[in-house]
């Protein structure tokens, strides 16, 4: 089956870590560039990090610039989401998704609507003091 899905999401408590992992099955994740977007209940998605396959450039959203590291592992077929120093307003589903097989990373990066490869179903991530 070709998809991809997200785990590693769970409760944690303020300044804690979590890894996020996005694994792909029937497809090779390097040959597409990735992406974390996340959203909480009540707000829009919103852009978190993006991977871009070819040279490995990475962005970040404003929020967790510093926070939040983006990786990939070729080996695994995963990219990661690692996420320190959590605070309660990350509390969100995380969603991984991708571009086309080949493409660069779509402009505006932050905006989901260019995303148009596989999305996972999301993973539940909840910072609680």
């Amino acid at each position: 089956q070709v998809q991809v899905v997200e785990s590693g999401g769970g409760l944690v408590q303020p300044g804690g870590s979590l890894r996020l992992s996005c694994t792909a099955s029937g497809f090779t994740l390097d040959d597409y560039s990735v992406a974390w977007f996340r959203q909480a209940p009540g707000k829009e998605q919103e852009g978190v990090a993006c991977h871009q396959h070819s040279n490995g450039r990475t962005w970040y959203g404003e929020s967790v610039k510093g926070r939040f590291t983006i990786s990939r592992d070729n080996a695994k077929n995963a990219v990661y989401l690692q996420m320190n120093s959590l605070k309660p307003e990350d509390t969100a589903v995380y969603y991984c998704a991708t571009h086309q097989k080949g493409a660069g990373v779509p402009a505006p990066w932050y905006s989901s609507r260019w995303w148009g490869g596989y999305w996972g179903r999301g993973a539940q991530v909840t910072g609680s003091s």
